[in-house]
């Protein structure tokens, strides 16, 4: 289990396959927030759970999914 203090604001977050897949806005609940300023956000706010971090490593978060799977699955605001 991920433990969600460990993850900042404006921190990168990577999919498992290591492409960049975002930027945390703020975590919201049990979901972290990405920010829609980041080019991959396409100007929307989209949510991904906590559930999918395998890990927060070297300043970035690492997903269990690989790219195609996040932006398939993840929530737009």
């Amino acid at each position: 289990m991920i433990n969600k203090t460990e993850i900042k604001d404006h921190t990168q977050v990577v999919a498992s396959c290591g492409t960049h897949v975002g930027i945390v806005d703020h975590l919201d609940g049990e979901r972290i927030k990405l920010a829609k300023s980041d080019p991959e956000s396409n100007g929307k706010h989209h949510y991904i759970p906590l559930n999918w971090v395998e890990k927060v490593d070297d300043n970035k978060v690492i997903l269990l999914k690989n790219s195609k799977e996040v932006f398939a699955e993840w929530q737009d605001s």
